[in-house]
């Protein structure tokens, strides 16, 4: 019998995390799979010696990267693949690749590295930004999940003030697509193909996630979307991606970003597609 382990971060404290990791353990138990969940910190990353015990393959569902390196290093299959969490994990990173494969996105500049006891701020330097993207604009730091860490920059004030506060952290800014005000489309994708997709929309918030008040419903995706979902996982080398599409000019999609480890209780609640059959269906194919 095959055996896998489900990991997921211990330390945050929603019951979340952990549902995602019951989902994954479930079906992989009605597929004939030994489950066990796992906390990232319950994996001993001792490289003097290798691990004694470990399982076929594993899910890994958090950021914890290093974990996810050692586990490949000591021979486990890893989905998704360790490099693809990382790229995916930071989105200055991500959207480098995406450009790299032509990916339609709004338009982003990548915010130079500096240092938080020094300043660029009589450089120039913002000034061709906001003449560039003009206001409003998105400001994104690299690392945040369920729509934190994104900002609706209105004012020059507010730009300035938020560029002080990033220094030291990686970011980018980004065109606001006014057309996509508090909407979008998620679409979960597995080695490929589109298992589930639903049109998320919020009246409060400019994101559209669920987690800051949005909700959700069913969605019929148009070719261009699906083409286009499917290409931007690709493009970032993601096996198990949610990829969250904004509507631009026409309604035509853009690529938001692609998420490695997109959480598929919301989706399921939506349409009835369990995301989670079709990770393992795929994984148990792929080592066959």
């Amino acid at each position: 019998m095959l055996s896998c382990w489900i990991i997921y971060n211990g330390s945050l404290t929603s019951d979340k995390f952990k549902d995602q990791a019951e989902l994954i353990r479930e079906a992989a138990e009605r597929a004939g799979v030994q489950a066990e969940l796992k906390k990232n910190y319950e994996v001993l990353m001792y490289l003097s010696k290798p691990l004694e015990q470990y399982p076929n393959f594993v899910v890994f569902l958090d950021k914890d990267i290093l974990l996810a390196h050692y586990l490949k290093n000591a021979g486990v299959a890893v989905f998704n693949n360790p490099i693809v969490i990382e790229t995916c994990d930071n989105k200055a990173k991500q959207y480098l690749q995406l450009a790299a494969s032509d990916i339609p996105m709004p338009e982003t500049i990548i915010a130079p590295k500096v240092y938080p006891a020094f300043t660029i701020r009589n450089s120039g330097y913002y000034e061709r930004v906001l003449e560039r993207l003009k206001l409003p604009m998105i400001i994104k730091e690299g690392h945040g999940s369920f729509g934190m860490k994104v900002y609706l920059i209105e004012t020059e004030q507010q730009f300035y003030e938020k560029i002080d506060e990033l220094r030291g952290v990686d970011y980018v800014f980004q065109k606001f697509i006014a057309t996509s005000r508090g909407r979008d489309i998620r679409v979960n994708i597995v080695g490929g193909e589109i298992v589930a997709a639903m049109y998320r929309y919020s009246e409060t918030d400019f994101r559209a996630n669920i987690t800051n008040g949005g909700v959700a419903s069913k969605v019929e995706l148009t070719d261009s979307q699906r083409k286009l979902a499917i290409q931007a996982a690709e493009a970032v080398g993601a096996e198990f991606a949610g990829v969250d599409l904004l509507f631009g000019n026409n309604e035509e999609p853009l690529v938001c970003e692609v998420n490695a480890a997109a959480h598929i209780r919301n989706i399921y609640n939506v349409t009835g597609v369990n995301v989670a059959d079709a990770m393992i269906a795929y994984i148990l194919r792929k080592l066959a």
